[in-house]
């Protein structure tokens, strides 16, 4: 990173916690994966690519000759910010975008179900709740 102009611990400091995000967010999403499971690893993605861009575009800036050029740094400056923003509704959208209901499935009334008049005699509750006092 010396040959770009930009000391390891600093590369370390701004993608290290980024990084640390991506493993544990990773491990949860394995242990107990949620319901939008692909939307919170974009969300790690995307924020580690957040994160990256400021050397990308370093680098980026070095291949191409175009590193005294301050306008670009202003959109880069703009840019990187969109990118966690991004990030963040990614993970907010995962959070409160429900999947769709599965209707629940009801047993269908077959060999195994009780006659109703045979638990009104027998004295049980009805299907309504009330008992049956045989009167």
């Amino acid at each position: 990173m010396e040959a770009i102009g930009v000391p390891w611990f600093i590369v370390v400091r701004y993608l290290g916690p980024p990084l640390m995000l991506l493993v544990a967010g990773g491990a949860l999403l394995v242990w107990r994966p949620p319901a939008r499971r692909g939307l919170v690893w974009a969300a790690l993605v995307t924020n580690l690519v957040a994160a990256a861009l400021p050397f990308l575009w370093i680098g980026l800036q070095i291949l191409t000759d175009q590193a005294e050029r301050t306008v670009f740094g202003l959109v880069m400056t703009l840019i990187q910010p969109l990118v966690v923003v991004v990030a963040w509704l990614l993970v907010l959208t995962a959070v409160i975008h429900r999947p769709p209901a599965v209707p629940p499935v009801v047993p269908a009334a077959g060999a195994h179900a009780e006659p109703l008049r045979s638990r009104a005699r027998a004295g049980t509750a009805a299907p309504e709740g009330r008992r049956d006092e045989g009167g």
